[in-house]
């Protein structure tokens, strides 16, 4: 499986590691990455879907390949969303295309799908373990009026946000990881053994944690209404430890025209453990967008 690698320049000077897989010909799909991933992360789904779709991936700003910004203010959310347009009007030049993202790569991509200026181009989403910041921040406002204590267990799954605030701590913490290391961590997580190793983790973890300082407190303290200009799915991790499905299937709705959900019996990372039944997933929406 070979991909085209090409380099695209961001409006603010940023360089973004993009790689294209399959027959240009073909509908195109975007698939945008987590925390603390890279665009190497998709391959085992890319291996089930590149024969029907011309796959479009990239590092995020901070990850693998791409180019690491000096400023927080860099990692805000529409700066995140003009990457993805610019990255697109690169190589879709005047197409239309499917998106689907995991984690961190979910969350900055809502910013996207409720974009007024991307309605129509943008086909469908398809989420992975990821709200939207804005809606989450609106739910749990609500939520907490009704019934506090529930949403104080939910916060409890998101610790690390707040230790991802912590000045030199966390990005210190990931020079003590190595690929095997972070291996280990996610085969407890998915019970599954000999998972796809991370080779940049340390460079991934340390400077992605930029995306988390410049994002959450803008979103929880000033959340905005925002409204998906496109089908979504949302793909719910049961054994999620990260987040919690209520963000997903109680809040959602709510800014979604065209929203449906599947569960699946899976922890965080399913897009490494379970690849055959999330492209599996993300194919069947596809398609029912197509017809």
């Amino acid at each position: 499986m070979q991909a085209q690698v090409k380099t695209v320049t961001t409006s603010d000077q940023q360089s973004l590691c993009v790689k294209t897989w399959g027959d240009e010909k073909k509908t195109p799909l975007v698939l945008v990455h987590g925390y603390p991933d890279n665009q190497e992360v998709w391959e085992p789904i890319i291996e089930q879907l590149v024969d029907d779709y011309y796959v479009v991936t990239y590092d995020v700003r901070g990850a693998g390949l791409s180019s690491i910004p000096k400023r927080i203010k860099d990692y805000r959310l529409p700066r995140l969303s003009l990457d993805l347009q610019e990255v697109v009007d690169e190589v879709l030049p005047n197409r239309n295309f499917h998106m689907a993202a995991h984690d961190w790569g979910s969350l900055q991509s809502w910013e996207s799908a409720t974009e007024p200026k991307l309605k129509g181009r943008l086909l469908s989403y398809t989420t992975i373990s990821g709200p939207c910041l804005d809606h989450a921040s609106l739910y749990l406002r609500e939520k907490f009026k009704s019934a506090p204590s529930n949403v104080l267990k939910m916060l409890t799954k998101s610790w690390y946000i707040g230790a991802f605030h912590l000045p030199l701590v966390a990005p210190t913490v990931w020079t003590f990881f190595s690929p095997e290391k972070w291996g280990k961590i996610l085969s407890g997580l998915e019970k599954k053994q000999n998972l796809p190793l991370n080779a940049n983790i340390v460079s991934d973890g340390k400077y992605g944690i930029n995306l988390y300082r410049a994002n959450f407190i803008p979103s929880l303290t000033q959340p905005r209404q925002r409204y998906a200009q496109c089908p979504v799915q949302a793909i719910v991790l049961k054994r999620d430890a990260f987040v919690s499905p209520e963000y997903i299937t109680e809040s959602m709705p709510k800014w979604v025209e065209n929203f449906e959900y599947v569960e699946l019996d899976a922890n965080h990372w399913a897009v490494l453990s379970q690849p055959t039944k999330i492209a599996e997933l993300i194919r069947h929406f596809v398609k029912r967008q197509t017809v």
